[in-house]
């Protein structure tokens, strides 16, 4: 790199192209990201060209978003920056051409090809050439397309569909470049398709499974030593990563700029997550096309994205002052779309009242009055149908007039990919372009919907402009949740109140913990720490520890005591800062598409997620299930699921082989065993276990009496534990909580930790044979604590007779019906007991929940 260059190291990097489309690029590349992730490498996805569909699979494989690269949405210069933003932390970028290698813009002379982007990244190319129908030949076209423009570097061949040994013989007899990978034919690995291509992967049932399978067919039969070895041969880059902090255009009233995404400028102010303006941005299976620069530009615009489901979904997330609704087919789902009239009529309504909104050809149609003549929102004065003509373009427009992102004269670079037309009513109009000299789409000063795609990130004012707007906005009116629900049952918002007859709300039920509940006089049947005295030794470890805070500290010793615990490797734990940390990394580790928290159980993992700006999906265990678990309530693409075992406030323990099933190829798995080690002999647990993806969470605060200190870890799949261990802030961990951790993972306090787990099992059998004396419903618990269903006034009944217990109306799934009891020694345990066998005798406090 040349002296002063601003330059920055760029990470080992190959692009898989082709001669010509159709030769299996997407199986290939999408089976190389995840077979190297399978081998425990960070691997980053990204395409050339504006497809979104294909950065789908490659999300699957890489459990990262997948990212574009094309120098026409962008522009040349931001195309390494954009790769580099892109590939930050990995260990192999993996870049999917477009058509053929040289095929780009027509007219153009090769502008936007692969070949382009592989040189604008100076990134080697791996050729794939389907020889299904080929033999020598194949060594002439290798040969001039590597010979074809000096400026692309054609570093090897995967050979595709080939066929005999004898013919593929002749076939690597004739190249001149080595032969990376020979892939026989597997008619099963072909990928469905409909009107515009491939079926996105939000859409298609089992493409994680598909995935799969690419990962294993690829794996068997391309060197992958020999790929990563064309990989590190990349050089590095003199360019610096793209940040949507600093992207030119984007400094304005509500924009902080900093150095990279990930520290505010000196003197700026950040604002709370929960103060920021929210954008709906509209997801799911009719609305899985965007680019994720989009959100990360209206992020660091100071704006909270929140995505909803139109199919699902029946309001808009609570606080809406923006709406954004992106690509997709909702063509293909027209007639649920036309269904969910609660949310079509509040968009319209609120599309109508000046809510800014910005709609992208499947947005535009969204908002029309009829698609294929089923009703939308009628939020546009316009009619869509399918047609027999594909548009397929790559146009400049010129904006006409101001609207909400554009002022009049100014040009953007943009595509459109759609076989639907618009039909405009009679009544005037502004377009939202000028194309070709023809008008095009809608907009007004707080609406712009069209069929033109654009990459905001290579015109980022228009970000910069629907934030403003977004900030000066109300929110819509009725501002009701939208939390994605995979049961029938009803969850209280995460954002919301929630009301106990006869006691006040609780303003933020997701931060609602036990210690809340206690107060002088009141007997704490509410906080779920062992009621015994610390050992002694632990008191010495702490003391002691004390003499070495004048240094900063080293977690290393707390590492190597939780390996040795659990018969690890060091590089398969992280100390941490309580289990709540664990949370707060695994919520930042990834910009997660889908993260799953299995209800109802410790709410800290759900908050951390809204807290880190992702949307949570809930999925419910019912009380008429006896609150098992049923994996296949997960939705297939959930690429982040949480669950507590045994689960606080059930004390349901779940079966490991249940957990195990949750575990595949591109979805982080975590187990929070927080309880695990009070359960005598730690039956179900995973936290030994080595599964790809799978992490399991432990706190050592309960069971140790030492909340205040704040200790424990996450031991599992080392990758997991590695970008965690990135995420992590440098000295998190105190070094009395060190000591802490190095003293109760050894073997004397294992054996005390069963010591005290048999002392609680006797406790809490004592407690439950007292409610079923009382006639009071429960149910049974493997935990140091019990669900109990105590009616809709027992919270407030127990509290007058001086017990506090944990109010259980604040974890999502449960009502105000259910409280949660601590287990103690029996004789703090009788007063509960006394104030219980008073309560109304009502059919929900008696119910047979514990039979």
């Amino acid at each position: 790199m040349p002296p002063g260059s601003t330059g920055a190291a760029a990470p080992p990097r190959f692009m898989v192209a082709a001669p010509m489309t159709g030769q299996g690029k997407t199986t290939v590349a999408t089976g190389l990201m995840a077979a190297l992730r399978g081998r425990g490498l960070e691997v980053s996805g990204h395409k050339v060209g504006p497809d979104y569909i294909d950065p789908g699979y490659h999300a699957l494989a890489t459990g990262r978003a997948g990212r574009n690269l094309d120098p026409h949405l962008v522009g040349e210069d931001l195309v390494a920056p954009l790769l580099l933003h892109g590939a930050r932390g990995v260990d192999v970028a993996v870049v999917e051409g477009v058509m053929g290698l040289h095929d780009g813009r027509l007219g153009t002379d090769g502008f936007a090809s692969s070949a382009h982007v592989a040189a604008l990244t100076r990134t080697p190319v791996v050729l794939v050439v389907d020889v299904a129908r080929m033999s020598r030949s194949v060594g002439a076209l290798v040969a001039g397309m590597a010979a074809y423009d000096p400026a692309v570097e054609v570093a090897g061949v995967i050979l595709n569909r080939a066929g005999s040994d004898r013919n593929t013989a002749e076939i690597v007899r004739s190249l001149d470049l080595p032969v990376l990978g020979v892939v026989g034919r597997d008619e099963g690995l072909s990928s469905p398709s409909r009107h515009l291509g491939l079926v996105p992967a939000a859409e298609r049932g089992g493409a994680v499974q598909a995935v799969e399978r690419m990962a294993e067919h690829v794996a068997r039969q391309v060197d992958l030593e020999a790929v990563l070895e064309v990989a590190a041969s990349a050089p590095d880059l003199d360019a610096r990563p793209w940040s949507p902090w600093v992207a030119p255009g984007t400094v304005g009233a509500h924009t902080r700029t900093a150095v990279d995404d990930r520290q505010p400028a000196t003197g700026q102010t950040v604002v709370a997550a929960e103060e920021q303006p929210v954008v709906a941005v509209a997801t799911g299976r009719a609305f899985s096309f965007r680019y994720a620069e989009t959100e990360e530009l209206l992020a660091a615009a100071g704006c909270r994205v929140v995505g909803f489901d139109p199919l699902e979904d029946t309001a808009l997330p609570a606080g809406t002052r923006g709406l954004y609704l992106g690509g997709g087919f909702p063509e293909s789902h027209a007639d649920e779309l036309s269904g969910n009239r609660p949310l079509l009529e509040q968009v319209r309504e609120a599309v109508h009242a000046g809510l800014p909104t910005v709609a992208e050809c499947a947005g535009m149609l969204y908002l029309s009055r009829t698609l294929d003549g089923e009703p939308m929102a009628g939020a546009l004065d316009a009619d869509a149908r399918m047609s027999d003509r594909l548009t397929l373009r790559y146009p400049e427009a010129v904006a006409r007039t101001d609207t909400l992102l554009t002022r009049a004269g100014e040009r953007v670079t943009g595509h459109e990919f759609h076989r639907t037309r618009m039909t405009p009513g009679a009544c005037g109009r502004t377009p939202a372009w000028e194309i070709d000299g023809v008008a095009e789409g809608f907009a007004s000063p707080t609406l712009h919907a069209s069929y033109l795609h654009v990459h905001w990130a290579g015109h980022p004012h228009l970000a910069e402009r629907f934030a403003a707007a977004v900030h000066a906005a109300t929110p819509v009116s009725p501002a009701r949740a939208a939390t994605p629900i995979a049961s029938n049952a009803h969850v209280p918002s995460a954002a919301g109140t929630t009301a106990v007859p006869g006691e006040g709300p609780v303003a933020d039920p997701l931060r609602h913990h036990g210690d809340r509940e206690v107060g002088s006089g009141l007997i704490d049947l509410a906080v779920n720490v062992y009621a015994g005295p610390r050992p002694v030794w632990l008191d010495r470890a702490l003391r002691e520890s004390l003499e070495d805070v004048g240094a900063y500290p080293d977690a290393e010793p707390a590492r190597t005591a939780i390996a040795r615990r659990h018969g690890r490797r060091t590089g398969e734990v992280l100390p941490t800062a309580g289990a709540a940390e664990a949370f707060t990394l695994l919520a930042r580790a990834r910009a997660w598409r889908r993260p799953v928290v299995v209800h109802p159980q410790f709410t800290e993992p759900h908050a951390a997620l809204e807290q880190a700006g992702h949307t949570v999906t809930t999925v419910l265990c019912r009380a008429e299930d006896g609150f098992a678990f049923d994996p296949g309530a997960v939705p297939e693409d959930a690429d982040l699921v949480v669950v507590g075992n045994p689960t606080n406030p059930t004390g349901i323990l779940h079966p490991a082989e249940t957990l195990r099933r949750l575990c595949r190829a591109g979805r982080v798995v975590a187990v929070d065993e927080a309880f695990m080690d009070a359960v005598p002999g730690e039956p179900e647990s995973l936290a030994g276990e080595t599964l790809p993806g799978l992490v399991v969470l432990r706190s050592l605060t309960k069971h140790w009496s030492i909340p205040g200190l704040r200790a424990g870890y996450v031991a599992g799949d080392e990758a997991v534990v590695a970008e965690l261990a990135r995420a992590q802030t440098p000295w998190s961990l105190s070094t009395p909580a060190i000591a802490a951790t190095v003293a109760c993972t050894d073997a004397r306090a294992t054996a005390e930790a069963a010591e005290r787990a048999l002392t609680l099992e006797e406790q809490r059998a004592e407690l439950e044979s007292g409610l079923r004396e009382a006639g009071v419903a429960f149910v049974p618990s493997r935990a140091p604590f019990v669900l109990v269903r105590a009616g809709a006034g027992g919270h407030r009944h127990l509290r007058e007779r001086g017990v506090a217990v944990r109010r259980a109306d604040t974890f999502p799934g449960l009502d105000a019906s259910w409280i949660r009891v601590a287990v103690r020694p029996p004789e703090t345990t009788r007063p509960l007991l006394a104030a219980l066998a008073d309560l109304p005798n009502t059919e929900e406090t008696r119910c047979d929940v514990h039979a």
